[in-house]
């Protein structure tokens, strides 16, 4: 069994909790929200009721994860840990951080020997039953201390059939988990992730605003076609080449609201396809999907289309991203 502090109970972070605790793990949680903290201690998590109370209820050498917003909120914490942990121990970012904070990060809290972890988490508020893809980015040696960690958080390899010609290459990528590389590597991955994210989304949701413009009354009528978009996505996937997790999630929700009327189409984002775009820009590499992707949810603040919806839609499955109507 090993141990950790988390840190904000949020969507991620109360899941993170609960699915180290199914795995025989110990975890001391904190966060503002004292329902959050009582929700997560009745299923056996140790409650404290602060910052320095998750440090005081963990031995030696200790590990919190900060699961929290990106910004303020996170660089407080992790300043605070600055102070309150001891040589030897982990503080861990495992929300959407710029990885350039990071290497900061991981700069001022070295003095004091303090191992710094950035963690690149995929899962949204399924990760509880799916698992939740890492992309790790620090010094190994804190890596393999929490791999117990990790492998209870990952997904496992379940029914993926293993790649060809990757033997000999670390196991625990395959349970889904990987050590990236150092400091801001993990967070780096993860924001292009979130990018290439972006760019799925996008080019499902065009795809099947033209479809539903198929029957639009400025065709000639007999260029007109009437598509059902509920079945369609749900065909597609059945063993065609988009088939995908952003797929099912649109299918679902089409099913459910075929008009997807509960969705206002207006588009936020979270800050990672911004800094897709930017690291673009800094390395010259051109990223046309990427860039157009970002601007078009720019664009459904402006001029609501039911691509925006279908986005709102993917948000919400995976995310609970909730867009104000």
């Amino acid at each position: 069994m090993a141990e950790i502090g988390i840190v904000g109970l949020g969507r991620m972070g109360a899941n993170i909790a609960r699915r180290l605790m199914r795995a025989g793990h110990r975890c001391v949680v904190w966060d503002r929200d004292s329902s959050a903290v009582a929700a997560v201690a009745a299923e056996g998590a140790i409650p404290a009721e602060d910052l320095a109370g998750v440090v005081a209820g963990l031995d030696a050498p200790r590990a919190v994860w900060v699961m929290l917003p990106h910004g303020e909120p996170t660089e407080q914490a992790i300043d605070a840990l600055g102070d309150m942990l001891s040589p030897g121990d982990v503080a861990i970012d495992g929300g959407n951080t710029q990885w350039k904070d990071d290497v900061r990060r991981a700069a001022e809290l070295r003095p004091h020997g303090i191992h710094y972890l950035d963690i690149g988490t995929s899962g949204g508020v399924w990760g509880l039953e799916r698992g939740f893809c890492l992309m790790i980015g620090g010094d190994p040696e804190p890596v393999a201390r929490l791999a117990p960690i990790f492998d209870a958080l990952a997904p496992g390899s379940g029914n993926i059939p293993a790649t060809p010609r990757r033997d000999g290459r670390a196991p625990n990528v395959e349970q889904g988990w990987l050590h990236c590389g150092g400091h801001g590597a993990g967070h780096l991955v993860k924001m292009v992730h979130n990018g290439i994210e972006y760019g799925m989304m996008q080019a499902l949701a065009e795809g099947l605003d033209l479809l539903r413009a198929a029957d639009s009354p400025a065709l000639p009528v007999d260029h007109r076609i009437t598509v059902d978009l509920a079945d369609v996505t749900e065909v597609w996937r059945r063993g065609s080449v988009i088939t995908s997790w952003l797929l099912d999630l649109t299918a679902s929700a089409l099913a459910q609201d075929p008009a997807l009327a509960q969705y206002a189409g207006t588009v936020g984002d979270s800050g990672e396809g911004r800094w897709t775009v930017q690291q673009a820009v800094e390395t010259a590499v051109p990223t046309p999907v990427l860039t157009a992707a970002l601007y078009a949810r720019f664009a459904s603040r402006d001029e609501t289309r039911f691509a925006g919806k279908a986005l709102s839609a993917m948000r919400a499955g995976f995310g609970g991203h909730l867009e104000p109507k």
